[in-house]
């Protein structure tokens, strides 16, 4: 098993189940994940045997009641988790992430008694298959300006729009929608199969191959009216739901530029040049010396916002400093690794291409780099850039 690099012995800060639960996660990435990673990237699907095995882990709702299907955990074992599934691929944490903070919380907090009984336990269990929508063709950093619309006709709601760059959303067995009802953002579950909804899959990514993103399209899709979300009701509803993903966003990073690291400090120390291996080069020693003190910057960042989760003091703006910077490192540390494996870089028998691909994707996904910027300026500032 990897056991990872760990130069301030940061494990120590780890309680005996968070550490049980990390290398429980490492094992089985290295197990289920890492052999089939490559191929399921070079074909551009998603592998659809891993989310039972992952459900059997308690991937999906650590955090939530164990009467519901979660696991009673705390913020860091989710963290943990994350991390370990992205150093895997980050297709396979970002379907981890969807699941749970975009599909399971906001029926969590917002969702009838009989919306989580039904719900619940089926997502925890992989059983069901969630998604979430809000991102439009037209409408991403700006998701207040959407213009799908949902109108009351009797017992029923009727939606029309579309919602674009959508997780999991051809194999979703219920998505979680946001539209405009009377001028106010609220919250809908919209089932598989219901009429008027179609959920067509998006082809032609360089980046998060092993990953299913959709578009929802709504046309006169008539859904009952007590599949509305009662509690969901404004911007801010599904703006918490985002906080909750691009927490576990920020560790997931850190698996990723992990991956990478390993990658490079293991080459740099069997390739060799001028008949010494790189490793030995000053230039070489410079970008892995930046790539380990980044990691473990990132590492302590993730981990007392952890903590702060845990003790319901963690901010949406302590959260997007900590996606913003972690995902950013990552993406230079995978352009790095690139770098010392040379030509080698490109070739998927190394993990290093396909990380920085996706990071592309991360380091714009659930708020951009710039708007994660933003947010902490306004925070810094009391002013708001974007407004």
């Amino acid at each position: 098993m990897n056991t990872g690099s760990d130069f301030f012995n940061i494990d120590s800060l780890l309680t005996e189940d968070e550490l049980m639960v990390r290398d429980t996660m490492r094992s089985f990435v290295d197990r289920e994940v890492l052999p089939v990673i490559e191929e399921a990237n070079r074909e551009n699907r998603f592998p659809m045997d891993l989310p039972k095995k992952m459900a059997e882990l308690g991937v999906f709702g650590p955090t939530l009641p164990g009467e519901y299907g979660g696991g009673d955990a705390n913020y860091v074992i989710y963290g943990l988790m994350m991390q370990e599934l992205e150093r895997g691929d980050s297709g396979i944490r970002s379907f981890a992430s969807v699941q749970t903070s975009l599909v399971m919380y906001p029926i969590f907090r917002y969702g009838t008694e009989e919306q989580k009984r039904r719900w619940l336990p089926a997502l925890a269990s992989a059983e069901s298959i969630g998604c979430f929508g809000l991102t439009e063709p037209d409408h991403g950093s700006d998701p207040g300006g959407m213009v799908t619309r949902a109108v009351r006709d009797g017992d029923s709601f009727v939606l029309n729009g579309a919602k674009m760059w959508i997780t999991n959303g051809t194999i979703a067995d219920v998505a979680v929608v946001w539209a405009k009802l009377d001028g106010e953002v609220r919250g809908f579950l919209v089932e598989k199969g219901t009429p008027g909804f179609t959920a067509p899959e998006m082809k032609g990514k360089h980046s998060l191959r092993a990953s299913v993103t959709s578009e929802l399209v709504f046309q006169d899709c008539r859904i009952p009216a007590e599949n509305i979300l009662p509690g969901a009701k404004g911007l801010k509803a599904p703006l918490s739901c985002l906080t909750q993903a691009r927490y576990g966003i920020s560790w997931g990073a850190i698996g990723a530029a992990t991956a990478c690291y390993e990658t490079a400090l293991d080459y740099a120390k069997t390739r060799t040049q001028f008949d010494r291996p790189i490793a030995s080069f000053q230039l070489v020693q410079q970008k892995l010396t930046f790539m380990e003190t980044e990691i473990t910057k990132a590492r302590l960042l993730s981990l007392h916002l952890g903590r702060l989760q845990d003790q319901q003091k963690a901010t949406f703006y302590h959260v997007s400093m900590a996606k913003r910077n972690n995902v950013d490192i990552a993406l230079q540390i995978a352009r790095m690794a690139r770098d010392v494996l040379g030509a080698n870089g490109i070739l998927d028998e190394y993990p290093v291409m396909r990380h920085m691909n996706n990071l592309e994707s991360v380091r714009t996904y659930e708020g951009t780099h710039d708007i994660h910027t933003l947010i902490i300026g306004q925070a810094i500032t009391g002013i708001a850039a974007y407004t």
